[in-house]
C-alpha cells in the first residue's frame, strides 16, 4: 500500500477513545501489582502479565475500523494479521521486548496515531517467529463441550445444561450503551418512548404513577404474565400515531405451561414476542415464530447465571435452532420488577444494566416499543439471505460477475448458541436447477484457517470423494465483514462489564493443568470449566479459573467471523442409505476421499455421521460418496495450534486417544469411522429409523476421560463387544454384527488401539467393506 493511501486511511479512520479499555485494564494491571500506571512501569510487569496486556492491545486493535483497511506486506489486513501476532505472542519462543514499542506508543500521553499503526505495522511484518514444534495436544485445538455435537440424544435438561452452560462460558452483564446500541437505530422509537410514557403518566386513572398501576405486589409469576401482555398490548395501541413507517405486526406470547413445538425435548417458555399477531393464550406456537424470547422470575435474587440467564439460554438455543436465518438473538428476564435486555450470538451472551421498570418507566416503555418495532435485521436476521416472490436467493461476487443462486431448502442447522453453528442449505445458479449447490454458513475463529482455501486447494489437486470447492467468501452485512465483536455486538466492550474480570478472559498458559498419557504421541488432558465461569464474579477468596490445556492467545477476548462456502456436491448422510449394502459401499468410498485427502497434504480431524455423505440420484453429478466439512481440517504438516478454541471432533465419534489427548493423526480418524458405523447399527432401524438409546446418549454428555474408558471398556474384550452389539444392533442391522467384530480386531489389535501408525489400515477396513457388501448381496 503507498504511504499516501495508507496516511489517508489512519486520518479518515482516528484511533479516538478506541483504545481506553486498554489503557483501562494496564491501570487495572498496575494497581493490582502496587506500581503506578506509567509508561516506565511497563519494564516492572512480569512476563504473564506484560503478555496479557499485550493480547488486550491486539483485540482492542483489531476491532478498530482503520485495522480492516490498512493492508500489511502481504497483501492481507491488519484485521486478519493481528490474529496470526496475537498466536505468536503465547508462544514460549517469543520475546516480549519486540512488542514494547508499540506497548509505548499505545499508552504515550499524547498517542499518535501514525506511530501506533507504524508500530503494528513492524510487529506483524517482524515480530513473528515461527513456533517451535512439540508433538503434544497442547498444541492441537482444544475440546470445549458444545450442544451441537450430541448425536441421537434426548435433549434430557439436567444432561443439556451442564453443556450448555460450558458452552456459553462467562455470560457478560451490565454492558454500557447496550440500550443504544441495540435500539438506537429503530426508527421513531425515542419520541414514540417518550409520547406513550408521557400518555401513562396523564389522566384521572394514570397506568404509571410512582409504578405501574396493576403490578402484582408479589411478583407472582402467573399475575405478571397477565399484567405484562395487557401493558404490552396498550403500549403498542398507543405508540400507533407515532409510528412513521408500516412494521410486521407481532404481539407478546404468554404460555408458561405450554410447549413450543419444534425442539427435540419438550420446551416451555415463559413469556416473548411472537410474529404472529392472532397468537392468543391457547394458540399454538412454533419456535421458528419467536422473534424475542423472555424469562420470568417472581425473585430478584434469580438474576443470576444458574437460573434466570440459563434458562433464557435454553430458549435462544431453540429460537437460533428453529430460524436458519438468524445471527443473533434479542431477549430479556424480569427478576422480580428487575429487567435485563440480552443478546445471544456465536460467542454467547451479553446483557445489559438491569433496571427497576416501577422506577424507570420510559425505560421500559421504549424497550417494549422496541422488540414491537425492530426490523428483521435489527432482530438478528441475515440480510444477505433475500426472499422475493416466495423464493430465497443469495448472491455472489464470482469471476467479475454477479451470480444469484436459489435455495431450494435447508439441509441442516446447528442446534447451539457458541460455536461455529454451521447452516447448510441445498441450492442452484438461477437458470440451472439441474446442478445443485451446497451453502454453508458457519461462524469460524478469525485464527483459524479458511475451510474455503482448504476445499480449493483440495480441488485443485484433483482429490477424489470429497466435496469440490465452487466459491468462498467472509459475509458482509452493513458493509463490513460479518464478525461478532465488531457487527454483531456493534464493538460493545465486554471489558466494561460489571462482571468482568481479566483471568476469565486470559489465562496465563503456566496456569494450565495438564497430566500426560503414553500413546502414540505425548499428550495432556485439561481441567473442567468450573461452573462459576458462567456466572457472576465470585469474591476474591472464592473466585476460582480453571483452564483448558491450550494458549493464553486463544482465550484473549476471542471473536468469531461468518464465513460462507459454496460446494458443487450435494448428497444425504450415509445413514440415510437405501440399503445395508449401499451403506457400506458408501463408507468404502468415504474412507478412498479420505486416503485421497490425505495424499494432498490434509487432515480432516472430525468425521461423524453428518460429515459421511452419499448420493443415490442418477441425475446428480455429485460424487458417489463423499466426505465434507474441512471446518477443522489442517495441512497435515502443520504442527502448531491454530490459536482458536475449538474442538478436534464430534464426541461421539472420537477415536480414544483423541479423547485422552493424543496428538491427532490419521489413525484417529479411521478409528472414528469404525465409531460410526458401529454408532449407526444402533441408532438405525432402517433408512429412516432413527432411535435414542439410553446406554449411548450419555457418550453425549460425559467428559472425556469418562467416554473414553467407556469406549475402551466396549471394545477391550470380544465376549463383552459381542454381548454390547449383539444386545443393542437393531434388527435391520444385525447381518453386520459379525463384520463389525472384524473391524473390532483390525481398529483395536490385541483390544487396544494401536500404538503405531499404519498406513495398511485404509486398504485392511475397505477390504473387510467390500467382503461384507458382497456377502449382502
Amino acid at each position: 500500500m503507498a504511504d499516501q493511501a495508507r496516511s489517508e486511511i489512519i486520518k479518515d479512520n482516528p484511533i479516538g477513545k478506541g483504545l481506553d479499555a486498554f489503557r483501562a485494564s494496564y491501570t487495572a494491571v498496575c494497581e493490582n501489582q502496587s506500581i503506578p500506571s506509567t509508561l516506565d512501569s511497563l519494564g516492572k510487569l512480569g512476563h504473564d502479565e506484560l503478555q496479557n496486556i499485550a493480547l488486550v492491545l491486539l483485540s482492542t486493535l483489531q476491532i478498530l475500523p482503520a485495522a480492516r483497511l490498512l493492508r500489511s506486506s502481504g497483501g492481507r489486513t491488519l484485521f486478519s494479521e493481528l490474529p496470526r501476532l496475537n498466536s505468536a505472542i503465547t508462544s514460549d519462543d517469543f520475546d516480549l521486548d519486540g512488542i514494547k514499542p508499540l506497548l509505548n506508543a499505545a499508552l504515550a500521553d499524547s498517542p499518535d496515531d501514525v506511530l501506533i499503526w507504524d508500530q503494528v505495522y513492524n510487529a506483524v511484518t517482524e515480530s513473528t517467529p515461527p513456533l517451535r514444534p512439540i508433538a503434544s495436544s497442547v498444541q492441537q485445538t482444544p475440546w470445549l463441550r458444545n450442544t451441537s455435537s450430541f448425536a441421537n440424544s434426548s435433549e434430557h435438561r439436567k444432561y443439556v445444561d451442564a453443556v450448555l452452560k460450558e458452552e456459553l462460558g462467562p455470560m457478560y452483564v451490565g454492558l454500557r450503551n447496550f440500550h443504544e446500541t441495540y435500539f438506537g437505530d429503530v426508527a421513531d422509537l425515542e419520541t414514540a418512548s417518550a409520547a406513550v410514557f408521557k400518555m401513562c403518566m396523564e389522566g384521572n386513572s394514570p397506568i404509571f404513577c410512582e409504578g405501574w398501576s396493576g403490578w402484582p405486589e408479589d411478583a407472582n409469576q402467573d399475575h405478571v404474565l397477565g399484567w405484562f401482555a395487557e401493558l404490552s398490548e396498550k403500549l403498542a395501541a398507543f405508540a400507533e400515531d407515532y409510528k412513521s413507517t408500516p412494521t410486521r405486526q407481532r404481539r407478546p406470547l404468554a404460555q408458561p405451561n405450554k410447549p413450543i413445538d419444534g425442539s427435540i425435548a419438550k420446551r416451555k417458555m415463559d413469556i416473548g414476542f411472537v410474529n404472529d399477531p392472532e397468537a392468543r393464550k391457547d394458540s399454538r406456537c412454533h419456535w421458528s415464530q419467536i422473534l424475542v424470547p423472555g424469562e420470568l422470575k417472581s425473585n430478584r435474587s434469580a438474576d443470576i447465571a444458574s437460573e434466570a440467564w440459563l434458562d433464557l439460554g435454553r430458549y435462544a438455543r431453540e429460537v437460533l435452532a428453529a430460524q436458519d436465518t438468524r445471527r443473533f438473538v434479542l431477549g430479556f428476564t424480569i427478576c422480580g420488577s428487575l429487567m435485563r435486555v440480552w443478546e445471544f450470538d456465536r460467542l454467547g451472551g451479553i446483557a445489559s444494566k438491569q433496571f427497576d421498570i416501577n422506577e424507570d418507566g420510559l425505560q421500559f416503555v421504549s424497550t417494549i416499543l422496541a422488540f414491537l418495532w425492530m426490523n428483521e435485521e435489527q432482530l438478528g436476521f441475515d440480510p444477505t439471505v433475500i426472499t422475493e416472490n416466495g423464493l430465497r436467493f443469495i448472491e455472489i461476487q464470482r469471476k467479475g460477475t454477479t451470480e444469484r443462486l436459489i435455495i431450494d431448502g435447508l439441509m441442516t442447522r446447528a442446534r447451539c448458541i457458541s460455536g461455529r453453528a454451521t447452516t447448510c442449505w441445498k441450492a442452484h445458479r438461477e437458470g440451472d436447477p439441474q446442478t445443485p449447490l451446497v451453502i454453508k454458513d458457519s461462524w469460524q475463529y478469525t485464527e483459524r484457517e479458511e475451510e474455503g482455501e482448504l476445499l480449493r486447494e483440495a480441488t485443485d489437486k484433483g482429490v477424489v470423494n470429497v466435496a469440490r470447492y465452487y466459491h468462498h467468501e467472509i459475509v458482509r452485512v452493513l458493509g463490513t465483514d460479518d464478525d461478532v465483536r465488531s457487527n454483531v455486538r456493534k464493538g460493545l466492550d465486554i471489558m466494561k462489564a460489571e462482571n468482568y474480570r481479566p483471568e476469565r478472559s486470559m489465562i496465563s498458559p503456566s496456569r494450565s493443568t495438564v497430566g500426560a498419557r503414553k500413546g502414540r504421541s505425548s499428550s495432556t488432558t485439561g481441567l473442567k470449566r468450573s461452573s462459576s465461569q458462567t456466572g457472576a464474579p465470585l469474591p476474591p477468596s472464592k473466585r476460582s479459573c480453571s483452564t483448558s490445556p491450550t494458549k493464553a492467545g486463544s482465550n484473549a477476548l476471542p471473536n468469531r467471523v461468518h464465513r460462507r462456502v459454496i460446494l458443487r456436491d450435494y448428497g444425504k448422510p450415509i445413514y440415510k442409505a437405501g440399503s445395508r449394502a449401499a451403506l457400506l459401499t458408501a463408507l468404502e468410498g468415504c474412507i478412498e476421499g479420505h486416503e485421497s485427502l490425505r495424499k494432498a497434504g490434509f487432515l480432516h480431524r472430525d468425521i461423524s455421521i453428518n460429515n459421511l455423505m452419499m448420493n443415490e440420484d442418477e441425475e446428480n453429478p455429485s460424487w458417489p460418496s463423499f466426505l465434507i466439512d474441512l471446518d477443522l481440517g489442517i495441512k497435515e504438516t502443520r504442527r502448531e495450534a491454530s490459536g482458536a478454541r475449538g474442538k478436534t471432533g464430534t464426541r461421539a465419534f472420537m477415536a480414544i486417544g483423541a479423547l485422552l489427548g493424543e496428538q491427532h493423526t490419521f489413525m484417529h480418524d479411521l478409528e472414528s469411522i469404525f465409531w460410526v458405523l458401529f454408532w449407526i447399527c444402533i441408532h438405525y432401524d432402517g433408512p429412516n429409523q432413527e432411535r435414542v438409546v439410553a446406554q449411548f446418549d450419555k457418550w453425549n454428555y460425559v467428559d472425556m476421560e469418562e467416554l473414553a474408558k467407556l469406549k475402551l471398556g466396549t471394545v477391550a474384550k470380544e465376549t463383552i463387544f459381542m454381548k454390547t452389539i449383539t444386545d443393542n444392533f437393531t434388527s435391520y442391522f444385525e447381518p453386520l454384527i459379525p463384520w463389525v467384530n472384524r473391524l473390532r480386531k483390525i481398529v483395536f489389535p490385541r483390544d487396544r488401539p494401536q500404538e503405531q501408525e499404519d498406513e495398511r489400515l485404509y486398504s485392511r477396513i475397505k477390504g473387510i467393506l467390500r467382503e461384507a457388501c458382497e456377502d449382502l448381496t
